[in-house]
This record gives C-alpha cells, structure tokens and sequence, in this order.
C-alpha cells in the first residue's frame, strides 16, 4: 500500500525566536506538513551544534501555527527522563491539539554523550532502553497504572499517566535508525520508521554513509518488514534528504552529484540514487521520488529548512498525492 507524500522540514540553524517563529509559519504556508528540530545540547564536531532546546522549540513551533504538525527528528531516550519524556509528549500533544510526532532514538553522537557527562552504554543496550522506552510512553498514554516489569530497564512505577493525549493512543511514534537491530526493533513498534545511515561508530563519515546506498535499501526494508509483519502497510516509511541540491539544469545536477559522491567514495550515479540524497531539477527530483516510492515505499521526506523554499516546488507538486 502506498501512502500518500508528506514533506516535512528539518531545522537546527534557527537561534532566535523570530527566526524560529518565521520558520515554522514558512513551512506551514508552503505546504509541508511537519516541523522538525534535531535532539543536540551542546556543540560538537559530529552534531553539527544547535542553539535551541527540542521541547521548548517544538512548543513554540505549534503555538504558531494552526495545521503544522510539530516534533523532533529524534529525541534522545538517554537524555531525558521517561516519565518526563513521557509527560512532556502528552502536554505537547494536548496543547497543539494532536499535532505532535514523538520521534525516539538510542543516541549515537559518542562526543556528545562525552561533553554531557553521559555514560554510552553499548547498541544492544541502548536498543533494549528504546524498547522499554516505547512500552512505557505507550502505556502512560493510556493513562495505565505504570508498574515496572521484571527485566524492563526503566524504574518509574506507582502512578498514572497523565495529561491524556488528544491523537487516540498518543502521538505517532518515529524511531529512527540504520542498523538492522534497530530497525527490526522500528519495524515492531513504531508507526513511522525513518531511515538513517548507521552510525554505531559515533560519527558520520564516508562509511555510514555509504551504509544507507539505494544498493542496500530493501535488505533495509526487509528488517523493518521483519519487525512489523502483518502491520507493514499501516507503517510510514521516512527518509532524510540530507543531500538536496535543486538544480538550474541536469548537467548542472550531475557535476554536484559527482562532487559530492566524490566526497564519500561513491560514484556519481550512486550518489543520485542515494535514498537521503535528491540531486537535480525540479522534475528530476519529483520523478525519482515517485520511483523510489514505488521500489522502496518511501513516502515522507524531511529536507533541511536551509532547502525550504527551493524544494517548495517540489511539495506543491506532490504533497498529498
């Protein structure tokens, strides 16, 4: 089953309120459908830094708009409490009248975890965290007694949940990931899975990237699909065009995807072909997203906000359709 397109924007730039403001009423007029801001505290080579904190931005971002949808691409289960996690999703959910994504990730930025203070526990323990995580802001908005299981590695037990989500059964979750534990993990629980390089070494580099090429996309999906089973098709399937470059001409498309494959020991054509890669002329970049659609069902895209009114096009051609 195909979903319909959404698009949506990615900012970590924004430094002031007005920016941040003006952004998000810029996103919602241009017709993307969602609002996103990184999960970042300090300032590191691997992160790229970011100026604002995710809940209060996000908070912000739907108080200014009206059909927005609003969250982060993903918070950090490590950085934040679960029964706080938990009470700040259902407020934000409550408070923008259901527009809100609870995107959730298990940490990989080793040099923030570092400057943070933070102890990095390895993947599969992360990925175990994210796991009880989910089950456990999922039962908190059902308003469920939280009692904590046997083996369940979060503590927080002996009260309700509360306030009570507006969207029924709580925001949509997104986890994101690269890896196939983590996505078999998406594939069970999430109701959006968005694809990432893997980047269990800490940092992003020609490796991870070239861990998430167009050749290894459905063994991808195949992990997801493992996880989900007979839910697959109810599933959206995200991707983050960190590599969009809208282009005058298509010769002028292929002399940046050369250099940029250049960059991280791809070739031209597998760089243009990279699922978090859209490289080309308006009509370019819209037929290859309708043919990934139809190879990889990949129907929700997330651009940078440095991409938001050159992609505009794009999302006036094919959002909703």
């Amino acid at each position: 089953m195909s979903h319909p397109f959404r698009f949506a924007v990615q900012s970590a730039s924004a430094s002031s309120a007005g920016a941040w403001r003006d952004l998000a009423r810029r996103a919602e007029g241009s017709g993307y459908s969602t609002l996103y801001v990184a999960d970042h505290y300090v300032d590191t080579a691997s992160n790229g830094g970011q100026m604002l904190a995710a809940v209060p931005a996000i908070a912000t971002a739907a108080a200014v708009t009206d059909t927005l949808r609003v969250g982060a691409r993903v918070l950090c289960i490590d950085y934040h409490h679960p029964a706080v996690l938990a009470k700040q999703a259902a407020t934000l959910d409550l408070l923008s009248d259901g527009r809100f994504d609870l995107g959730l990730g298990a940490g990989w930025v080793t040099s923030e975890y570092e400057a943070m203070g933070l102890t990095m526990d390895d993947a599969p323990t992360r990925i175990a965290r994210l796991a009880d995580t989910v089950d456990f802001v999922r039962r908190f908005f059902g308003g469920e007694a939280l009692e904590r299981g046997g083996d369940d590695s979060i503590a927080a037990a002996g009260f309700r949940g509360e306030p009570t989500p507006v969207q029924s059964g709580g925001p949509p979750i997104m986890i994101g990931g690269g890896a196939r534990k983590v996505l078999t993990l998406a594939g069970r629980v999430a109701d959006i899975v968005s694809f990432n390089f893997d980047n269990r070494a800490g940092v992003v580099g020609p490796a991870s990237v070239q861990s998430a090429a167009a050749s290894v996309m459905e063994q991808r999906i195949g992990w997801v699909r493992d996880g989900a089973g007979d839910r697959f098709d109810h599933i959206e399937l995200e991707v983050g065009a960190y590599f969009t470059v809208v282009t005058p001409d298509t010769a002028a498309g292929a002399a940046t995807a050369e250099k940029m494959g250049g960059m991280f020991g791809m070739t031209a054509d597998d760089m243009a072909a990279h699922p978090n890669a859209l490289i080309g002329t308006v009509d370019e970049i819209c037929d290859r997203l309708v043919e990934r659609r139809e190879r990889f069902g990949l129907s929700f895209v997330t651009v940078s906000d440095r991409n938001l009114d050159a992609f505009a096009p794009v999302v006036a051609r094919l959002a909703g359709t």
